[in-house]
This record gives structure tokens, sequence and C-alpha cells, in this order.
């Protein structure tokens, strides 16, 4: 034979070999086209962060890739002509050193197990490692747009290094003879590089396109909600669960603040109750961090006949003031595509509800202002302090001027009434001077306690103590057939302030404290509910109501950086 045709015949089984190595390579892109069609995986592929399980999967995909490309190559003079690199230094490119390095070592190391004495298993597994290790770098230093390109080169660079450890580790004619053959396929083969690089970057590149319509889907559902908003209660966030429920096909949404459900829609709503105490570890957890958490497959069953669920903590000026949370029966519902969606929907309802509590604190603010002006000019209470007084004139006329001092100051606090916050003292002043003036109507049938630390110093809103004081005696101890006793404790608790009025009468119902809850008390009889509700919005959490065996206990805590 002729050197023209021993080049012609090696020319032609090179050309062979080439094509077979595309045929594998094209074998590895339509695993990845398919695994990209599943949504699991698919979520992977567009995440912009991958978590340590997602590295682990990925690695466990390339490396299974890589392993399968060293059993598919083909055998020349003890060598394998393969994808392996190919699958190394692609991993490693489109997710990190991570991957392409544990994708290098499990492969590299497999390639060497398999064919301890072969004259290419040690040069293989020292550019196994290397591709791994460079195609990270290239991840963390390259930009995106310039990876597949780069990527081709680091997959030549890294199979021309391959070659040359070979000539340098073997006899020089064994050598000679397998580089002259698997050389030129093994190293324009790596082309495949930019191919794969480029498919899943076109899987990635679609979360731009799914941000587009998730946020114009957030917005439908922002306009249809936003009647609902201009008055927050059970009803309205129900409305607006339902209406979330609808546009985005979930099996269940729920809304909740951060102790109680305030609204549930859809699968095991029976167990739900408005007002419940949160009872899933899930919320709590995403409520504490103020990150978003997803469980795709619930397979314990935490929530009954749920398998997928998404919670995302509402924030009203960084604080999480509540969740959002949307439920699947089904595994695997919670795609990215959803996860943008839901991200974007709850920005909306925080910054609609933020809104929605200004506006309400406005008209808690003018509620207030109107109940104030209507006690100071109550003709059945103006009435019956001047009786008082004009009983005790002829009878105990310093009594009775100290009654007038204190229906004089009561009246006068009523008038200057303020939406702006003042300080503590001149609040309880207000306290004092109608306690003195009831005490002075129902003499040893009402006794008051007053439990304040000295120099409590702190500013809170107006008409938020006296209410709870007059609501304790006359709901409380006079609706009682005996004597009562209201006791007012104010105490400082380092960063906070905490009152408590508490009061040994009948005791308030049940359903009354629900509904002062869930903000469905009469207008007839809005000073419990209205003073819940303001210091809710201005503080982040309402009065603590508790029933006691004999009586009724009110709390909440006053925060000091509100001075």
């Amino acid at each position: 034979m002729t050197k023209l045709e021993a080049w012609a015949l090696s020319g032609h089984y090179t050309g062979i070999i080439l094509l077979q190595l595309f045929e594998r390579a094209a074998l590895l892109l339509i695993c990845l086209f398919l695994l990209s069609k599943l949504p699991h995986f698919r979520q992977i592929f567009q995440k912009e962060v991958l978590d340590t399980k997602d590295r682990i999967i990925l690695s466990v995909i390339f490396s299974g890739f890589a392993i399968l490309g060293t059993y598919t190559g083909i055998n020349v003079e003890g060598s394998l002509v393969n994808v392996r690199i190919i699958a190394v230094v692609s991993g490693g490119i489109l997710f990190g050193w991570p991957v392409g390095l544990i994708t290098g070592v499990v492969s590299g190391l497999h390639r060497y197990l398999i064919d301890i004495d072969g004259v290419t298993s040690v040069p293989c597994l020292i550019t196994s490692i290397i591709a791994g290790i460079l195609s990270g770098y290239i991840h963390s230093r390259i930009s995106r747009k310039r990876r597949w390109i780069v990527g081709i080169i680091a997959g030549m660079t890294c199979e021309a290094l391959t070659m040359l450890l070979i000539l340098l580790m073997n006899p020089v004619e064994i050598g000679r003879e397998i580089v002259s053959i698997i050389a030129l396929p093994m190293i324009l083969g790596e082309v495949s590089v930019g191919l794969i690089v480029l498919f899943v970057q076109g899987v990635e590149g679609e979360r731009e396109n799914i941000a587009a319509r998730q946020a114009k889907l957030a917005l439908d559902i922002a306009n249809k909600t936003l009647p609902y908003f201009r008055s927050i209660n059970s009803d309205s966030l129900r409305k607006i669960c339902t209406i979330i429920r609808g546009d985005i096909q979930a099996d269940a949404v729920a809304i909740t603040d951060t102790r109680f459900i305030l609204a549930y829609v859809g699968i095991g709503e029976e167990r739900y109750n408005i007002g419940n105490e949160i009872i899933t570890d899930a919320t709590k957890q995403a409520i504490s961090s103020g990150e978003i958490v997803i469980i795709n497959d619930d397979t314990e069953g935490k929530v009954p006949n749920i398998q997928s669920l998404i919670i995302i903590p509402l924030k009203e000026k960084g604080i999480v003031t509540g969740a959002l949370k949307i439920y699947y029966s089904k595994a695997y519902k919670i795609t990215y595509s959803l996860q943008t969606l839901a991200v974007g929907l709850s920005q909306i309802i925080s910054t609609l509800m933020e809104v929605s509590r200004i506006e309400q604190m406005k008209e808690m603010a003018n509620k207030a202002e109107i109940k104030a002006l209507q006690t100071s000019i109550n003709p059945h209470f103006l009435f019956n302090a001047l009786n008082a007084i004009a009983s005790s004139i002829r009878i105990d006329p310093d009594n009775a001027r100290e009654m007038i001092i204190n229906l004089s100051g009561y009246l006068r606090h009523s008038l200057e009434w303020s939406d702006q916050l003042i300080d503590i003292n001149k609040e309880l002043g207000q306290v004092v001077n109608y306690v003195e003036i009831e005490k002075a109507r129902f003499g040893s049938k009402l006794t008051v306690i007053y439990d304040i630390d000295e120099e409590v110093e702190v500013k809170i809103p107006s008409l938020i103590i006296q209410p709870l004081v007059e609501n304790a005696i006359v709901h409380g101890i006079l609706k009682g057939r005996g004597s009562g006793t209201v006791t007012l404790s104010v105490k400082d608790r380092g960063e906070q302030v905490e009152i408590i009025v508490e009061d040994t009468g009948t005791g308030i119902e049940d359903e009354i404290i629900q509904k002062v809850y869930t903000s469905q008390m009469p207008e007839n009889r809005i000073g419990l509910s209205n003073v819940h509700q303001r210091v809710k919005l201005i503080y982040g959490e309402g009065l603590h109501i508790q029933r006691l065996d004999k009586g009724t206990r009110i709390q909440f805590k006053i925060k000091k950086e509100r001075l």
C-alpha cells in the first residue's frame, strides 16, 4: 500500500469516527431535550441560583452522561473515542464548578477503573478532572453570551492535552498510532459542547418570556382584586383568594397575618376557619425567616390532600406582616413559572395591603374622633355626671369640686383629640378623670387599681387606653350585680411598654372576641374593635383579649421606637 493510499484510508477512517462521535453527542443532546420537558428538571434548568440539592441532581445527571459516553465509546487501538469530556465541560460551564468537578472526578475515575492498564486510562483521568475545573472557571468568569464558544475552545484544549499525555506516557510508536487516528475526531467533536450550552441556555432564556407573561397575569389579578382592598376584612380577603385561585388554577389559596388565618378558599376549607391560629410549620418558617418556602412533594402529608405548596411572605416596609399560600393536590406543581407569578403577586398584594392599612388608619382615626366627640357631648353621660355633682354639692362640696375638675379635664382632652401620638401620661390623665367621675356615681360598686411603673416614657395614639377602661367598667363591672375591680397595669418591658386592662366583671363572650378580631363589630359598638384595629395597624399586632374565670383581660404592647 502506498503512502497516499494509507493517508486516504486513514482520512476515511477518521471521518467515520467523527461521524459516530457526533451521533453520540446528538444522543446526549436528545437526552437533555427530554429532561427539559419534565417540569421538575425544567425548573432546575431555569433557576438563577442553584441550591445544594439541585447541584447534586445535576452532578448525577452529567456524571451519568459522561459514564454513558465512556460505555458507548469507539474502541481504537486500545483507546476509547467518546463524549465524556463533552459532558464534563458542558455540565461545568452551564451549572458551575461543583457540577463540573464532580462530573470530571466521577467519570475520570470510572474511565480509569474499567481499564486500569489501558494506554489512555491515566491521561483520560487527568484531563477529565482538569476539564471539570476549567469549565467551572469559565462559568464564573465568562459572560453568558460567550460561554458556548469558550466552551468549544476549552473542550478542544482538554482533548489536545489528552493527546499530548498519550504521547508522553506511552511508547512513541503506540502513542503516535493512537493519536494519529483519534486526535482529529476527538478535538473536532468538542463542537458539540457549544450546541449543548446553547440549547440549555435557550431553556434558561425562557425565564424572561415567562416573567413577562406572569407579570401581566399578576397585574390582571391585581386589577380584579383592587376593589376588595379598599376595605380589608374577612369577606374581602376571601374574595381576593377566590380570584387568585381561579386565575392560577390552584386547588387552595390562603392569606394569613403573622398569627392567624385571615382567609382560606379551596380544598380543606372546612379545617381552616377564619381566626384560627396558624398550625403548619412551613407557614411559621416563611413568616419567621421572611423567605419563600416551597414543598413540591409533600409525601408526609403535612397538609391533607395537598402535595405541592408555595408560601410567600407578605412584607410592608421590609417587615413580614403575613403570608400568601398557594396549594395544589398534585406533586411538582410549583414550577418556575408559578414562582415568578407568586412573587410578583405577593409584592402587589403587600403594596395594596399597605395602602389599604393607611386608609384604614385614617378611617379608624376619624371614627375615634367621632367617638370622642360623641362621648364629650353625650347627654346621658353628661346628665349622670352633672346629677352626681349636684347631689354632692350640699353633702360633700369638696367631692363635688373634684368631680367638676375631673369632668372639665375629661371634656378638654376629648375636644382636643388629635391623630398625632401623645405622651402616655396625658392619656393616663384622661383615664383618671373618667374613672373618678364613674367612681363618684357608683361608689363602692367600682374599685380601680393602678399598677403603673414610674417614669414610663412612650408616645401612644390618643384614646387608646380610656376606651378599654370604659369597656371594662360599662360592659364588665356594671353588668354584674355586685361590686367589681378594674386593674390598669402599665409596665416597662425594655424595648416595649406592656399595657393590661383587667376586670372582675361578667366576662367577655367568645363571639365578641371573634368579631373584634375579624372586624365584624356593629357600628354602635366600635370602641373595643376600633382600639384593636388602630393598635394592629400602627404596631403590627392588635389586642390580646382573654376571657378569665371571672372577668376579662385585655393586653397590648407599644414599641418604644415609636417615640
